[in-house]
Formats: structure tokens, C-alpha cells, sequence
């Protein structure tokens, strides 16, 4: 096999203990350990001072079919799930079965060879979980054979699911999880959680999955489809939760799929915050809601979200990102839009240098496109960077394979993953899955 050479950053070299001796280590801690360990941090953006680079490092592994739809970097590894049965090592020489999801060692791409779970369904949503652990939700009944229906907590040393952890989905399925000092949020389409009736969302106790009963929101009167929370984020200090969804109200006020929840108080209640910007029809008759991904700035001081939309050119905020401001009013406005003229974004990241914008869009900063390139608009690829502050797209402009668009963007503290179904990124062969490293 031949011999890569690359350059590590410091924070990549925390991660250069071999990987056969680190497994070692975390099999004896968790045979030792009479308790679970404390848990991540908030599953929010790392916090950047630039721009990352338009040049992809050379480490990652490539997936060779299917698709990434989500990443998280967990227990000292990146996990990538979506559909897909194949993965090869970075340099393309070694084939390995990996059945919609596997995880590998930042710095090296170095696949893990014990993290194999077997996942009977859809896997949707992927988030660090306590001390070596990463929690996943999506479609499915069972992980490695034992029932999990929905939700599962899973050890990276090893892919079985962690003993105690009880969280189970009754009906239906999650979407998007979101992790926050001890807490596990939930959204999807469900009616009941644990033999306990919650619609669309539902926050858990992240180290024993018991249900948390200071979260209970009511949605209700879906524009289209069943009631669903197809998307949340939670604020970096934990106080807030945006949901969106199929939902038209909350708690019985009118909140036009999407919402903020204040996550501070005992019990949680629904924030003033409201807009009436996501109201118009952007999709059509098989999208039952065109809202997207959601991230906060890494201060928590705004939130943005990334929308689609049908394929027709209509009036309102579609196929666009939108800047809010967290603390905003009643009716609230964005803070800026920016358009693409006519093409889906599905992905966003915020770092406070940066918004990080993934779908299979063509241009930016494109208000009077009409599926062409309108007055001032720049091209951009299939990804793109946009200015938290003027809302303008940065000259960072990488480019990629559109295909159906990326749907997996994360911001670490060594860069920025980034998870598609096509195989090219920064004018380089990466099957699926990339990152750029920091400057």
C-alpha cells in the first residue's frame, strides 16, 4: 500500500495515537467504568477565525455508492451515515462493506474495523452522545438484531448499542437529533415516545433515554401531510430550540413551520419569536414542508436556515438561507436572504467567520434569478460561504458535483465536513464525504 504524507494540524495530531492501542484503551475504560462518562458538548458548529481552505485534504475515505446525508464527529471519530453498502480506505485500494453507516479517525481517514453496527432501516440523523458514544435516529426497528425503534445509542468502540439507554420511538420516525448538556432532543413524525404521548418533538435524558417531562409541546394543523418536526436546532448555552415542520400552530398560536422554543425555562414554553416569511407556497403537492437545515452562530445569537422549494419560481423566501436573529420580535423579519434564483440549499453551517451553505444550487446572491443567473448574482457550485453580517456570498468558492446537492455539512474545530452524493469537491476525486481543514 503506498505511504501518505500529510500535514496534521495540532488539532488533528490529538487524534495520532494509534487506532488499534486507542480501541484497547476504550474497551478496558468502559469495562472499568461503573458510570457513564460526562457528556459532549452541544452538537453545535465549532467556532472558526477565518475561512476554511478551498483545497480538501487528502485523508478523507470515500464512499463508493449511495449517499452521505449526515455526520457527526463522536467518542474521537467522524461518523457519516446515509445509503450507501461500500467505503474504501483515503488512497482507494481497499473495499469495505459499511451498510449505511461507518465511522473513521480524523487526521488519518483510518475506517474503523469494530464499528459495524447492523441497522435494519433508514438512518437519518447522527449526533455525539456521552463520552465514547454517538446517538442515531431515522427509520428502522432494530440494531443488531436487539429492538431499537427509531433512536438508539451506540458505542464507537464497538457499534452495539449502550446498556440503559431505554428511549424508544412508538410510531412513526425521527428526522433530526440534537444533543445538549445531558438532554437529547428529538423531532419527527411521531405521536408517542416511551408509552408517553409527544407529537413531533421530544427531549430525552441523553444517559439513560428516559423521557424528560419539561418539554411538552403541542403542534398541530399541518399544511400538508402528517404533523411532523422534520427539522431542530438547539442554542449553544441550551435556552433555545428552533423547531420546523409541517405544523401551522404551537400551543395553539399561529407558527407557520417553524418556531423557537425557550428551552431555559422549567417546564420549556414557546417564545414569542414568530415570522410569517416561510407562508407562501414555495413547493409543490409531494413536499410537505420546504424548510430544510437550521444552525446557530456559534455566540447563539442568530440562527439561519436553509430552504427548497418546487421547481417552479415562486414568490417568497424559497431556495434560499435566512439570517434570524434569536432574540427576535413577534412577526420578525430576516435579518438578510439570500437567494440562489431558483435551485435547492439542504444543508447550512454556522462558524461566526461563515455561513456554509450545501444543496445543488448554481449561483448566490441571485433575488431576480429566474432558474438563470439574474443581475449581481456569483456562481456557486453546489456549495458555498456567505457573510454573517452583510448576508452577501464570500469569495470562497470551492465548487462541487451538484448531483441532488450535499446534504451534510459540519463544522469541527479542524474544519469543515462536508457529506453529498457526488464524488467531486474542490476540483478533486472525494467519494461522498470531504473536508476542508482550517487556513
Amino acid at each position: 500500500m503506498a505511504t501518505v504524507r500529510t500535514a496534521y494540524s495540532p488539532a488533528a495530531l490529538r487524534h495520532r495515537l494509534p487506532f488499534a492501542l486507542a480501541v484497547a484503551l476504550s474497551v478496558f475504560a468502559a469495562a472499568s467504568a461503573s458510570t457513564v462518562v460526562a457528556p459532549s458538548p452541544a452538537h453545535a458548529g465549532a467556532r472558526h477565525s477565518g475561512v476554511v481552505s478551498e483545497n480538501p485534504v487528502n485523508w478523507t475515505p470515500h464512499v463508493l455508492d449511495g449517499s452521505v446525508t449526515t455526520i457527526a464527529e463522536a467518542g474521537g471519530l467522524v461518523v457519516a451515515a446515509g445509503d450507501f453498502t461500500e467505503v474504501s480506505d483515503p488512497e482507494g485500494e481497499d473495499t469495505l462493506e459499511r451498510d449505511r453507516i461507518f465511522a473513521f479517525e480524523p487526521g488519518t481517514g483510518e475506517i474503523s474495523s469494530t464499528f459495524r453496527p447492523e441497522v435494519d432501516g433508514t438512518i437519518r440523523s447522527v449526533v455525539p452522545g456521552p463520552g465514547r458514544t454517538v446517538f442515531i435516529g431515522g427509520r428502522f426497528e432494530h440494531v443488531n438484531g436487539e429492538p431499537h425503534r427509531g433512536l438508539a445509542l451506540l458505542s464507537t468502540v464497538d457499534g452495539e448499542p449502550v446498556d440503559g439507554f431505554s428511549a424508544s420511538i412508538d410510531n412513526g420516525s425521527v428526522y433530526r437529533l440534537a444533543a445538549h448538556g445531558g438532554r437529547l432532543y428529538a423531532g419527527g413524525s411521531f405521536t408517542s415516545v416511551n408509552g408517553t404521548e409527544r407529537t413531533g418533538v421530544a427531549r430525552f435524558d441523553a444517559d439513560t433515554g428516559e423521557l424528560d417531562k419539561g418539554l411538552d409541546i403541542t403542534i398541530s394543523e399541518p399544511r400538508r401531510g402528517d404533523l411532523r418536526v422534520g427539522e431542530l436546532a438547539v442554542s449553544p448555552s441550551g435556552d433555545k430550540l428552533v423547531i420546523a415542520g409541517t405544523f401551522t400552530k404551537v400551543e395553539g398560536k399561529g407558527r407557520y413551520q417553524i418556531a423557537v422554543i425557550n428551552t431555559g425555562s422549567t417546564p420549556a414554553r414557546l417564545s414569542n419569536w414568530s415570522t410569517s416569511a416561510y407562508s407562501k407556497p414555495c413547493d409543490y403537492e409531494r413536499m410537505n414542508t420546504y424548510l430544510r437545515q437550521i444552525d446557530f452562530a456559534p455566540d447563539g445569537s442568530y440562527f439561519v436556515v436553509a430552504t427548497a422549494g418546487g421547481p417552479s419560481i415562486k414568490e417568497g423566501i424559497c431556495k434560499t438561507v435566512a439570517r434570524w436573529e434569536s432574540n427576535g420580535p413577534a412577526g420578525a423579519d430576516p435579518t438578510w436572504v439570500n437567494h440562489t434564483g431558483g435551485d435547492a440549499v439542504y444543508s447550512v453551517a454556522a462558524t461566526g467567520a461563515a455561513v456554509y451553505v450545501g444543496g445543488h444550487q448554481r449561483w448566490m446572491d441571485n433575488p431576480e434569478g429566474q432558474h438563470d443567473a439574474g443581475p449581481g448574482a456569483v456562481e456557486r457550485e453546489g456549495i458555498g460561504a456567505i457573510d454573517p453580517r452583510t448576508g452577501k456570498a464570500l469569495p470562497w468558492n470551492p465548487g462541487r458535483e451538484r448531483g441532488h446537492g450535499a446534504e451534510a455539512l459540519l463544522a469541527t474545530a479542524d474544519g469543515l465536513y462536508v457529506g453529498s452524493d457526488t464524488t467531486r469537491l474542490g476540483g478533486e476525486y472525494k467519494g461522498r464525504i470531504g473536508m476542508f481543514p482550517l487556513r
